[in-house]
């Protein structure tokens, strides 16, 4: 299982491809894709964190730029998105009709280009602002708040 997920996230292979290659089913590929994934995705919420999850002091790329500083000195990382290609089971399918079949990925980065919050799995019918009230609303995420104030 893990050979199949790393061999196509190092090489972007189709899972025809793959199944030449593993000599397994389309829909094995698939499952064995979706469990490691999931593992993995589990595992993020402990191994992707912040640095410093007090935000105690101003990234030194902004302190240290006058063209971002004032203005960016409460910045604390960047957000954005992108849609992933996936192959789903029928019974998952529905919301993904007319979507091609693809998974919205929500990824937070710091300063130094280092994620620190990743959140893979909806919908690309879905609007980014609805995954990341998803992300700080539910405490399963462990998304990271900055202090008050």
């Amino acid at each position: 299982m893990l050979g199949i997920f790393l061999y196509i996230l190092g090489t972007g292979a189709k899972v025809s491809q793959c199944r030449e290659r593993f000599q397994r089913s389309g829909s094995t590929i698939s499952q064995y894709f979706a469990i490691v994934l999931e593992k993995v995705s589990r595992m993020a919420t402990d191994l992707i964190a912040l640095k410093d999850p007090f935000f105690s002091s101003i990234p030194e790329q902004i302190r240290n730029d006058s063209r971002y500083m004032p203005h960016f000195k409460d910045c604390i990382g960047a957000i954005d998105g992108t849609h992933i290609a996936a192959i789903l089971p029928p019974n998952e399918q529905i919301p993904y009709i007319g979507t091609n079949s693809t998974k919205n990925v929500m990824a937070v980065c710091d300063f130094n280009m280092c994620f620190t919050f990743v959140m893979a799995g909806w919908e690309r019918s879905a609007h980014g602002t609805r995954i990341f009230l998803d992300a700080i609303r539910d405490p399963k995420y462990k998304f990271s708040h900055p202090p008050n104030g």
